[in-house]
Parts: structure tokens; C-alpha cells; sequence
């Protein structure tokens, strides 16, 4: 058997009855030792790896299907795809595969799903099949009908008489009578019972009887009917979804009764296919194949209206074309493309070369020009993905406008540079868009589908643009050799005897950064907020603020590789991101599942987010005068005055690996002396009576066991604890009111134990481990005077007189 390699996308259907792209590659078949067989063999097309081994079984079924696709199934509910580029390498694996089953190669599937018996083949030769009789539609009969239609779905025959009795004296709609009375009289049996009939009515497979289910008039009926599934604890919502949650949004008005009327029914067919059927198998698929079929239709006629709508056409592009078009407008219009481009698929390929021919004249190509640059994540992807339909499809029609801008546009407007651009300087983290464009770049400068013909080579004029406008864009950009970048480092410090000693300034390849200390270099008051420092950094011209804490490591070699994957001149905001899973008291209970930066791992910042910030602050200060999480009030601040979200980027990191520009300091890193003694640490519990009997126990046998010298401060005596009273009711005042008893009588005792060097003040809420407290005081100088502490602030934001204080 020759080996032949042939060039093909691999699919695997997920549980969601989506097709995932397992890769690209080549396949052969050939014989497989560990198979002990010849089996299908697909090695990936970038590196060699092998993406399938198979082995063609005997009895296994393989379909073919629309010329340059293999389908099977391997095992219980794990079905493959092999999608070839050309039609010629499916015919000869198809060949290959036939020819192991010893099968005719002229038949599309291998195989029969169902195997009738002889003696049932017998008897419908035998049988004239009498017509099946249905009895009259009324609640009584519900059960009868049910009964009779799954009967009918044992022989072809039988299926088509029942077909033939649902279609006569619209039968179907006497049933949807009956539905509406079930669900007004709450007839959950009768309500089952239609489920049943209807799901076997789709297996029956008839294009007829989908014509009057999906009719505009009765579909959410029939909806309805497969809401009550007998298997389900509850009734599904699938109208409710449908009617109120799935929102059609017409970007260009559509004029056409009858493209609307089919774009509805087209969503609403798929998804009764897609979530409301359960996902059949390969063969149970093929039951359901005009239900496919009909989808496939409506798809094909949705295309061919809009094309031949050239005002719906030419209205979107004009309005694309329209700068001053806001960004969801842009992202709908763009989606909507995309959507038009993957129904475009389903055209034969005559059809879709004038399709994509008749995309281009109306000016496609020059609209992507300005979404693949969009600041918007799925517009941008979105408009990837129409660039890559059409160039997957037809290389030389994109490569035909690049070569009519020769004489129009200056080399950094050229379509082909927006793509080099977009794939070097993407900054997804996950890359997605970049592999995509470099797979675009791939094919148009692939010189193996260049034509060429007696007037003009398409190989040597297009690679001669390249080399004449674009490797220059290539180069530059994927070395980095653009203007410096000026970066300002700001360290914020808790504690300054813990700073790192580093440089004030490096100069390095296009790095030019410099350092602050705050305090220390610059002695802001409110510093450590973030806020009082933006109008001086607005004023250092930065083309990029990165701002850490002292517990964050910097390594300064990645520091270039970061700040090339951005625009200073875009609101960039980049960071470790973190988004509460639930409100939390510290937030203020907001729900708002707001993405902000990890403070210890330090977030940057654009040149142009700390001018805008500056003028925003100036004319509207932060309202809330208390600073509590500073990132995180800092990350809503610039998402409600500025629109600007945190981005990720997996360089700001955790845990000190490979490829990080900046990580998390852990606590045994500093400098550690022996533990401080557990006699030195008097512990202070501020509690009162109403916790007596919850709160304070629970202190008591966890983590008050490891403290030596331990008081609970309440509003009352209580010798079973016992507390020590301060006179002080439980309101607002009374926290300080604690503290400052605490304090007093803390300061007494000292003169009574010259053993003591520390106070600890707890709520009774606190939970605290007081051996890691041993081991964090022994950093400090108890001959300086110092609280230690969560801290947070009031009237920092507002630039007036602020002040910090800890909490309890």
C-alpha cells in the first residue's frame, strides 16, 4: 500500500456537539505495529508530532461527506473528523479505507447503522404495509399516540407511513392544541407524553414535517412540547431563553420580510439541535440528517439573500469606514461579518468565490485594515477571523488588494503591515490572535500557491512588495528596534528598613528606567494611596509608569520584552489580575467582579492612562475620602472615570519562574534573626458581652492557646472568661474607646513587667497565627517607636490634610 501525504485539519466532537480543531497536519495510512493493523496516522505539520493513530477496523463506519471530509466514530461518544484541503487526498484515504473494510469505494458510508434482520426484511416484503392510523388528538389518547409513534420507528416503512398520517388534516397542530390545554389544566403526564412524541417525531427525519414544526407560528409550541423531558427534575426555560435572553441585534436595518423570517428560524433550529436534542453519536447523527440538512439550507439561502442585497451590504462598510463610530457599534457591525462569513461555509465553492469576490469590491478588505487594530478584543478577533475565511479560501484575491495600495498608501497603512503589526505586537497573554495572523502571514507568502500565467507572475510581484515594503516592518518590529522606552519605577514601602539597594538608573538596549522610593526619594504625604502621585508623574513624561511594593522582585532583563508588547500611546493598564469571588467586607461588598491588580506583583501603566488620570483627578477627586485596598479602589477608579480595565499578562507573577518579570518576595526572604519570646507579646482581645458565649471561645481554643500573656477587654465583667471590664458601651465609639483603654492599661503594666516589648491589639473576630508573629517581630527595632498593622487612610484622595491609621 503506497504512503501518500495529504494535507488535513483534524476535528474531535466535544460533549457540547462542537467540533474542537485538533490541529493541522498530514495523514497516511500505512501499517501501525502497536495497532498490530494499517491505521490512519496524522503528524502535525509544525513539529512532526503525531496527532492520530487509528486503526481502520473492520467494522467500523466511515462516511464521507461533501467530497473533502471523513467522519467516524472511535468508541462510545468520541467522534473524529478528517477535513482535507483537496478533494483529490480524501478520495485516495477513502480508497485506502474501503479497501481494508473491502468495501466499493463508490458508497459515502462503510457501513449500515441499522442492521434489519432477515426474517424483518422478510416480512416488509411480504407486508404491504398498511397505512398507519392515528387515532383523533385528545388528552385521553395521549398515550395511544405516544405508544404507536415510538412502534413506527422500528422499519423505514413504517416511518414513512407515520410520516405520511402526521402530515394529513394538520395533525401536528391538533397536538400543539393539545399542549396549550395540558400546561393550562398543569397535566404534567399529558405534558410528558408530548415530549416523547415530539422528540420521536424528529427521528422520523422528514423534511416535511420540519417545514410545519418550524413554521413561524407554532415553533416555540413545539419548543414547548421538549421542554418537559420526563427525565428532568423540573421543566426547562428554553421559550423563556428564546423570547427574552436571546436579543437579535439588527446592526444595519433589514428591509427583507423574508431574510428576517429566516434568520430567526434559523437561530431557533440550531438551537433546539444544539442544547435542547440531547448530542447524538456519529450514527445517531445521521437519523437526524435533514434536520442538519434543513439548517444547511437555510444558512445557504440567509448567505445568498444578503449578497444580493447590495444596499444592506454596502451600508454596513460605509458605516465600518466611519471613524467616528463608537466601539460597540463597530464590534456588533464586525460580528456580524464574521457570523455572515462562517454561514458562507456552507456554499459550494463556485458560489463562495463570487461571495467572497462580491465582500471585496464593497470594500471588506479595507475595513479590516482598521478593526484588526481595534482596541476592542473581539473585534479585533473577530475581524481575524473574516481575514482568514477569505484568505484560507482565496490567498490571491488578498493578495491582489495588497498590490493595487502599491500606488495609494504609505507602507505603514498596507493591509499586509496592520497584519505584521497586530501578530508582533499582540499582547494576549494567550496569543490566540497572533497564531492566527501568523498562519495568514503563512499563506500569503507561501509561493507554493502563487499563480502565474503568460501576463504576470504572482509570485514575483507580490514577494518583490514584500521585500520592497514589508520585511523592513517585519524585522523592526520583531527585534524591537523602535524609539526608547523611558520608564519610571516606583517602589512604595511599608517598611524601609526592608527596601532593596537597587540602582537610581539603568540605560540598557532601548530601556532607559529610573527609580523612586516612596518614601525616600520622593516623601509624598497619603504616597503609599497612589493617588497623590500621579500629578507628579504626569509631569516626568514617562512613556511608562511601573509601580511595585517592597515585596516585589523585579527582573529587569524581561522589563524591555513587556513594554514592547504595548502601545505607551494606548490606556494600558497590566497587571497580575484578581477578581473577588464573592463580595468581601473590605470591598465594600461589591458585587461588581472587578478585575485589580495583585499589589506584590506590582501593574503598569501607559504614558497616556497617567495624563488622563492626572486631568481626571484634578477636576473630579476620588469620592471615597477612606483608603482602604488602594489597588483595589485605584483599578475602579480608572474603570469608571476612564474606561480602563486591567489587563492580564502572565509575566506578573506569584511564585519567582521562568519568563517573570516581576513576583512575590516570600516572608522567609528577609533578613530573620531568633523569634521573639512569648513572654515579650502581651495580647489585648477587644471583645463584648453580646460575643461572650460565640466569639470568644472560639479565640480561646484556637489561636489565643500559643499566647502567654492574653486579656479580654469587654463592657462588663465576666469571670468565666474572664474579662476585664472598660466601662465602654458597644457604638461606633467604642473601638477607639477600647483601643485607648487597652493602651493605658497596657502602659502601666509595662512598669510592673520590664519583660514586655510588644502589644498586640485583636478584635475577637481576628484569626492570627502568633508563631509567624514571633518571627515577623524579630525584623524590627524595639527601640524605635513603631505601629505594625494593616494600615488604611482618610483624606488622602482629596489632597487635604489625611492621615493613616491601622485597624483592629
Amino acid at each position: 500500500m503506497t504512503d501518500t501525504r495529504r494535507r488535513v485539519k483534524l476535528y474531535a466532537l466535544n460533549a457540547d456537539r462542537q467540533w474542537d480543531d485538533r490541529g493541522t497536519g498530514h495523514v497516511q495510512s500505512l501499517y501501525v505495529d502497536k495497532l498490530k493493523g494499517v491505521g490512519l496516522v496524522v503528524r502535525a505539520e509544525s513539529d512532526g508530532n503525531v496527532l492520530l493513530e487509528s486503526k481502520i477496523q473492520p467494522d467500523t463506519a466511515y462516511q464521507k461527506q461533501q467530497e473533502t471530509l471523513i467522519v467516524w466514530s472511535e468508541g462510545d461518544n468520541y467522534d473524529l473528523a478528517l477535513s482535507f484541503q483537496e478533494r483529490a487526498g480524501c478520495d485516495e484515504i477513502w480508497e485506502k479505507i474501503c479497501q481494508v473494510q473491502g468495501k466499493d469505494p463508490s458508497v459515502d458510508i462503510t457501513q449500515d447503522f441499522v442492521e434489519d434482520d432477515e426474517d424483518e426484511r422478510f416480512d416488509e416484503l411480504s407486508d404491504p404495509s398498511p397505512a398507519v392510523e392515528l387515532p383523533n388528538p385528545e388528552m385521553s389518547k395521549l398515550d395511544q399516540i405516544s405508544e404507536i409513534v415510538h412502534s413506527c420507528l422500528t422499519t423505514a416503512a413504517r416511518r414513512e407511513k407515520l410520516a405520511l398520517a402526521l402530515e394529513t388534516d394538520n395533525y401536528i397542530r391538533k397536538l400543539l392544541v393539545l399542549f396549550h390545554e395540558c400546561e393550562d389544566l398543569d397535566n404534567i403526564t399529558g405534558l410528558h407524553r408530548l415530549y416523547e412524541i415530539f422528540k420521536n417525531i424528529f427521528l422520523l427525519n422528514k423534511n416535511a414535517l420540519f417545514e410545519i414544526m418550524f413554521a413561524e407560528d407554532v415553533i416555540f409550541d413545539v419548543v414547548g412540547c421538549l421542554e418537559y423531558d420526563p427525565n428532568a427534575k423540573k421543566p426547562k426555560c428554553h421559550r423563556e431563553y428564546l423570547r427574552k435572553m436571546a436579543k437579535f441585534r439588527e446592526v444595519v436595518s433589514i428591509n427583507n420580510p423574508e431574510l428576517l423570517s429566516k434568520i430567526h428560524q434559523t437561530y431557533r433550529v440550531q438551537y433546539i439541535q444544539d442544547v435542547i436534542l440531547p448530542p447524538p453519536s456519529v450514527f445517531e447523527e445521521n437519523l437526524m440528517s435533514s434536520l442538519s440538512s434543513f439548517i444547511f439550507f437555510n444558512k445557504v439561502e440567509i448567505v445568498s439573500l444578503i449578497q444580493e442585497d447590495e444596499r444592506f451590504l454596502s451600508e454596513i462598510f460605509n458605516q465600518l469606514s466611519d471613524e467616528t463610530l463608537d466601539d460597540q457599534k463597530r464590534r456588533d457591525l464586525v460580528c456580524f461579518l464574521k457570523e455572515f462569513c462562517t454561514f458562507s461555509q456552507t456554499l459550494q465553492q463556485q458560489s463562495r468565490e463570487a461571495f467572497y469576490k462580491t465582500l471585496t469590491s464593497l470594500g471588506v478588505l479595507a475595513a479590516l485594515e482598521t478593526t484588526l487594530a481595534a482596541d476592542d478584543l473581539s473585534t479585533k478577533l473577530a475581524s481575524i477571523d473574516i481575514l482568514s475565511y477569505i484568505v484560507e479560501f482565496s490567498p490571491s484575491l488578498v493578495r491582489e488588494y495588497i498590490l493595487q495600495q502599491n500606488t495609494n498608501s504609505e507602507d505603514e497603512a498596507l493591509l499586509l503591515n496592520v497584519i505584521i503589526e497586530q501578530l508582533v505586537c499582540d499582547n494576549d497573554p494567550e496569543i490566540g490572535g497572533a497564531v492566527q495572523l501568523c498562519g495568514i502571514l503563512r499563506i500569503l507568502l507561501d509561493p507554493e500557491n502563487m499563480m502565474a500565467s503568460m501576463n504576470k507572475s504572482e509570485k514575483t510581484d507580490f514577494l518583490s512588495f514584500f521585500y520592497k515594503h514589508s520585511v523592513h516592518v517585519l524585522i523592526g518590529l520583531s527585534l524591537g528596534f523602535c524609539t526608547s522606552h523611558n520608564v519610571t519605577i516606583i517602589r512604595l514601602l511599608d517598611n524601609p528598613h526592608n527596601s532593596n539597594d537597587e540602582l537610581k538608573h539603568i540605560r540598557k538596549d532601548s530601556i532607559n528606567a529610573s527609580f523612586i522610593k516612596v518614601p525616600g526619594d520622593w516623601d509624598v504625604p497619603g504616597g503609599w494611596t497612589i493617588f497623590p502621585l500621579i500629578e507628579r508623574l504626569s509631569l516626568l513624561n514617562a512613556d511608562w509608569v511601573l509601580i511595585v511594593s517592597e515585596k516585589t522582585k523585579l527582573n529587569l532583563a524581561l522589563l524591555l520584552d513587556v513594554v514592547s508588547s504595548y502601545n505607551k500611546n494606548e490606556p494600558e493598564f497590566i497587571g497580575h489580575v484578581i477578581i473577588d469571588s464573592e463580595p468581601t467586607i473590605i470591598h465594600h461588598y461589591s458585587d461588581s467582579q472587578l478585575s485589580y491588580p495583585l499589589k506584590n506583583s506590582g501593574f503598569l501603566l501607559s504614558k497616556l492612562v497617567v495624563s488622563r488620570l492626572a486631568a481626571a483627578i484634578s477636576s473630579d477627586i476620588p469620592r471615597s475620602s477612606f483608603s482602604i485596598d488602594v489597588v483595589y479602589e485605584f483599578a475602579a477608579y480608572l474603570k469608571k472615570q476612564l474606561g480602563v480595565k486591567l489587563k492580564r499578562d502572565r509575566r506578573f507573577c506569584i511564585s519567582d519562574d521562568t519568563g517573570c518579570l516581576t513576583s512575590v518576595l516570600t516572608h522567609s526572604k528577609f533578613k530573620r534573626s531568633s523569634k521573639v519570646r512569648r513572654d515579650e507579646i502581651f495580647v489585648g482581645v477587644k471583645t463584648f458581652s453580646g460575643f461572650h458565649s460565640s466569639r470568644v471561645p472560639v479565640v480561646q481554643k484556637t489561636w489565643g492557646k500559643s499566647a502567654e500573656k492574653i486579656v479580654f477587654f469587654s463592657d462588663i465583667e465576666d469571670p468565666s472568661i474572664p474579662t476585664l471590664s472598660t466601662g465602654i458601651k458597644n457604638i461606633e465609639r467604642g473601638h477607639c474607646g477600647k483601643t485607648a483603654f487597652i493602651l493605658e492599661y497596657f502602659s502601666q503594666l509595662m512598669l510592673e513587667d520590664s519583660v514586655l516589648k510588644w502589644l498586640l491589639v485583636a478584635d475577637d473576630d481576628t484569626i492570627i497565627s502568633l508563631e509567624n508573629l514571633r518571627e515577623v517581630l524579630s525584623d524590627f527595632d524595639t527601640g524605635k517607636p513603631m505601629i505594625i498593622g494593616e494600615r488604611y487612610g482618610y483624606g488622602w484622595n482629596d489632597r487635604s490634610s489625611g492621615y493613616d491609621y491601622i485597624t483592629g
